[in-house]
């Protein structure tokens, strides 16, 4: 019994957290290898909405890191729009999509330093009339990749978790932090280093089926490596050797994204909520998991505005984490 509660402090620890994180990211990697696509299916089916539900919890619970609650139905508004778009195609919100991604993206650092509401709008406004001056929304041109393809995706779960653990690191003054940092970007070189063809599982008909809904992910990170052209077929997507590595980097992102959250619970205490709130949240989980289980098409339409706004939400917190990075390094530098 003491030993079990010895090894459960250490792990409590911000150095037993890390170290914990960088055996989370072996799994990952592990389990990338292995089955890369059904990876990512079990990884945003089940991890996913436990994420959502409770990052937007915990990040009620901290004000937004905003000044004004109010500011988030800019974020709601827009969440909505993007979200009507997916159900109907032939709405007119769809030509928006990277504008209002890009909006929103500024308009969190907007709300940031700008208390009077009037400017904050036509900011916002202005914003948005440039995104459409320079074609955000031409597709498949650079600007729409980014902010609509990769921001809410590939940004959100690899780029930005990257960038936690660094400020982490950089404020902690943890050597074990920039160790687990160091580790992240080696698991990720590996799977472009050692690139093994028929090493796991190949996809199932189900898994193809299931994961129709993010190929253009895939699609325009083929690309984006070079790797040939946007337009590839199922058959490549699915199968080709290239294809294949992206889709490892891309399940290890998206399942080490939801571990990291949940490893650090005792930091953050997402958890620290009243036992109604938590029944709440466990309920609409389990519904959630239950979606997903009857038809992954359902679940991910019933999911795709929770996932989208915890998305939305989190870019007031992202920028702060760039704001605190360069103090730390700065502060860093003095000494």
């Amino acid at each position: 019994m003491n030993t079990t509660s010895a090894i459960i402090t250490k792990l409590t620890t911000d150095k037993g957290i890390n170290y914990f994180n960088i055996a989370l990211m072996m799994l990952s990697v592990i389990a990338a290898y292995i089955i890369p696509f059904e990876l990512f299916l079990f990884s945003y089916a089940v991890l996913g909405p436990l994420h959502y539900l409770t990052e937007i919890s915990w990040l009620e619970k901290k004000n937004y890191f905003i000044k004004s609650k109010s500011d988030i139905w800019v974020f709601v508004l827009l969440v909505v729009f993007i979200t009507i778009g997916l159900f109907n195609r032939e709405s007119k919100t769809n030509l928006y999509l990277a504008s209002f991604l890009f909006s929103a993206f500024v308009y969190a650092l907007i709300i940031l330093f700008v208390e009077n509401n009037g400017v904050k709008i036509l900011l916002a406004f202005i914003t948005f009339i440039i995104s459409l001056a320079f074609k955000f929304n031409h597709f498949p041109g650079l600007p729409f990749m980014l902010f609509a393809i990769w921001l809410p995706t590939i940004i959100h779960v690899y780029i930005f978790t990257g960038l936690f653990m660094l400020y982490g690191a950089l404020k902690s003054r943890s050597w074990s932090g920039i160790l687990s940092i160091v580790v992240f970007i080696i698991c990720t070189l590996t799977f472009f280093i050692y690139t093994p063809y028929h090493i796991g599982i190949p996809v199932t008909n189900y898994g193809r089926e299931a994961y129709s809904f993010f190929t253009l992910l895939n699609k325009s990170l083929y690309q984006l490596f070079g790797y040939g052209d946007f337009n590839i077929n199922d058959e490549v997507l699915f199968f080709g050797a290239k294809s294949i590595i992206i889709m490892r980097f891309i399940a290890f992102a998206y399942t080490y994204h939801y571990l990291n959250w949940f490893s650090k619970t005792t930091v953050i205490k997402w958890n620290d909520v009243s036992k109604k709130r938590m029944g709440i949240i466990i309920t609409l989980w389990i519904l959630s998991v239950a979606l997903y289980a009857f038809s992954y098409k359902t679940g991910f339409y019933a999911l795709f505005l929770l996932s989208m706004l915890h998305v939305f939400l989190e870019f007031p917190l992202n920028y702060r984490s760039f704001i605190g990075i360069g103090q730390e390094v700065k502060a860093i530098m003095k000494k």
